[in-house]
């Protein structure tokens, strides 16, 4: 008898759980026309009920657009040729010290992945150990090459 209970329960609640979910639709259009839709009653005061049967388009409104900047002129302030000289001087100066300091330490890395490279340490039996150590002393190198590469970049780009 129970048997029969248990089996009708699951199939009453199969056949509830793949009953489409629903909720009622509202189309509101704002005073400038532009058209949203929502489930939220509270956020549909005037908004018009639309019918289940009708389908909802889901295609994603334009892109907002940005403001465009103001002209230099428009309150900013500006900066004389001299100064801007000086500025440029200034940064050029000071990325030349971190492609110097740079250079040192890429050096200094390329110096440590050849002496780690000649010695397998006692803890490293397991060869798999070995290659990881190594592994990070090339990460280790290739870090310093991109810092020197993106400040040679940026310092192309002074004038």
């Amino acid at each position: 008898m129970f048997r029969g209970f248990n089996r009708i329960l699951i199939a009453t609640a199969a056949a509830l759980a793949a009953l489409p979910a629903s909720a009622d639709v509202y189309k509101c259009v704002d005073a400038d026309g532009h058209v949203t839709y929502t489930n939220d009653k509270s956020r549909a005061r005037g908004c018009k009920l639309l019918s289940s049967e009708m389908p909802v388009s889901s295609v994603p409104g334009p892109a907002a657009t940005m403001p465009k900047p103001a002209a230099p002129s428009g309150g900013f302030p500006s900066v004389s040729g001299d100064q801007q000289k000086a500025r440029d001087g200034e940064r050029r100066r000071i990325l030349e010290a971190e492609l110097d300091t740079e250079t040192k330490n890429l050096e200094a890395a390329r110096k440590a992945l050849t002496e780690g490279e000649a010695v397998r340490l006692g803890d490293e039996r397991n060869y798999q150990k070995y290659l990881d150590r190594i592994q990070g002393l090339k990460d280790n190198v290739a870090l310093h090459e991109r810092n020197v590469d993106a400040l040679r970049k940026e310092i192309s780009k002074l004038p």
